[in-house]
């Protein structure tokens, strides 16, 4: 399963300015733990952003939402859709195998 974690702003970004350096670092260490594949600014940032997560079920990709600090300063929410890739580009095959069940 995939899931795709879709921040939102619920203040401006000037609100959440002072909660960037943890939430980069929220994103660094599930990166580095292989949970995040990609993560991103949405355009316009004003928006939010997007998560793509992988290699854990949809309670635990909830409580990492919860667990993001912006989520947690009450400066930005989740919304988490799951889905179970189909059809998939060759280049993206095999690091998709690894996260079929």
């Amino acid at each position: 399963m995939l899931h795709v974690l879709r921040l939102e702003y619920t203040e401006s970004e000037e609100a959440a300015e002072p909660h960037v350096k943890d939430h980069v670092a929220f994103l660094d260490r599930h990166h580095a733990d292989g949970t995040f594949l990609v993560s991103g600014q949405t355009v316009p940032s004003e928006q939010g952003g997007l998560i793509i997560a992988a290699g854990v079920d949809r309670a635990t990709a909830e409580k990492i939402a919860e667990g993001d600090p912006f989520v947690r300063a009450g400066v930005g929410r989740y919304t988490i859709t799951t889905i179970v890739p189909g059809r998939t580009h060759p280049d993206l095959a095999g690091l998709l195998a690894a996260f079929r069940r």
